[in-house]
């Protein structure tokens, strides 16, 4: 089994199958039926064992780095030029990186606008194995 955490974007990412309006622009029901989905997707892989984690995430955010002593700079930029917005994750623990992709795929099949499957690119990264610590 390996993790792999799945991004939804909303912005940013490979050029969309299709140009729908922003979430904030949809219907109360169209926002129901998408978010239904986005359970149903995680009820369908926890019950397969594979589900680990997910969250949607606010589009407000910040940027921390250290600064030194004092308090430290935060900003709310700088942004990719696509201005790419992550509106949730997902992580699951999953038998191959096939098995990770059709997860991603079914995913993606959420409903937009009009009940439209969105088709919206999911961004697939492999949590990093770390090689096996060697003593003597």
């Amino acid at each position: 089994m390996a993790k792999y955490l799945l991004l939804k974007h909303y912005r940013g990412g490979p050029k969309p199958e299709h140009e729908f309006a922003p979430m904030d622009q949809w219907t109360p029901d169209e926002v129901s039926a998408h978010v239904a989905f986005m359970e149903h997707v995680a009820d369908t892989l926890r019950e397969r064992g594979e589900y680990v984690d997910g969250q949607a995430l606010s589009p407000e955010g910040t940027f921390v780095r250290h600064g030194g002593e004092g308090r430290p700079p935060v900003t709310d930029g700088p942004f990719a030029e696509s201005k790419d917005l992550i509106a949730g994750w997902m992580v699951i623990d999953v038998d191959s990186v096939e098995r990770a992709h059709e997860a991603a795929a079914f995913l993606s099949s959420a409903p937009g606008p009009r009940g439209e499957p969105i088709n919206e690119w999911i961004e697939v990264r492999p949590f990093l194995e770390m090689p096996p610590m060697v003593t003597d």
